[in-house]
């Protein structure tokens, strides 16, 4: 094969993350709306789809496998496609996440929401930007992006801490409240999850860049970013 092709056959990894990331977004938008909205309908559609990410994380990861095969590709090469194996199998766990809000609101029900959303969504929106630009990151090798990813991830978590605290509140002045407060605990938590599903991609472009093993342990008094 030609170094020519390799590079298309690269492309065309980079352009099937973007299309997982793509419904990965959607759905945890969608689970989200369905929540607020209480839609049934819409919450089982989004369970339904779950199927369809499945299917292309198996097709990266087949065609990822044709390529270490028939190339044996080295170094960076080599690397390039254990990355895109690895970002396939988080941006799955990602779309089970959103599965999992979707399978929440149907628990629900009809229930009243214990309150109105007003840090969740907040959560999501940060969460789906770290998701965002760990894959542009990752599309053009930018370690700098990738750390930023990293350190963002303590903004969810902060996030996370308030809706913990918040519903714990809210269950203490009345056990009644528990099992509605435990749903939207639930919501917070695979939220967080994607958050640091983003993470997890965003380290592993560091290391695809690098070709080390690199901890976000020290990041924050590494450099200051861009």
């Amino acid at each position: 094969m030609l170094r020519s092709d390799y590079e298309r056959d690269l492309s065309s990894l980079q352009a099937d993350l973007r299309e997982m990331a793509t419904h990965v977004e959607q759905a945890t938008r969608r689970a989200l709306n369905a929540l607020e909205n209480q839609d049934l309908e819409l919450a089982q559609q989004i369970i339904d789809e779950d199927d369809h990410i499945d299917r292309l994380q198996d097709a990266l990861e087949d065609k990822c496998v044709t390529l270490m095969a028939t190339q044996q590709p080295m170094a960076i090469d080599l690397r390039a496609l254990m990355s895109a194996v690895h970002i396939g199998v988080e941006l799955e766990r990602m779309g089970d996440y959103a599965e999992g809000i979707a399978k929440i609101c149907l628990r629900i029900g009809d229930q009243p929401l214990l309150k109105p959303l007003i840090d969740i969504p907040r959560m999501a929106d940060r969460a789906l930007t770290m998701l965002d630009e760990s894959l542009q990151s990752h599309a053009n090798r930018d370690e700098w992006l990738a750390r930023k990813v990293c350190q963002d991830d303590d903004a969810v978590d902060d996030l996370y801490d308030q809706i913990y605290r918040e519903l714990l509140t809210y269950m203490l002045q009345d056990p009644r409240n528990i099992e509605r407060a435990t749903y939207l605990l639930w919501v917070a938590h695979d939220l967080e999850r994607i958050a640091d599903r983003a993470t997890n991609i965003a380290e592993r472009v560091m290391w695809l860049v690098s070709g080390h093993t690199v901890g976000t342990g020290s990041m924050k008094s590494d450099r200051s970013l861009r």
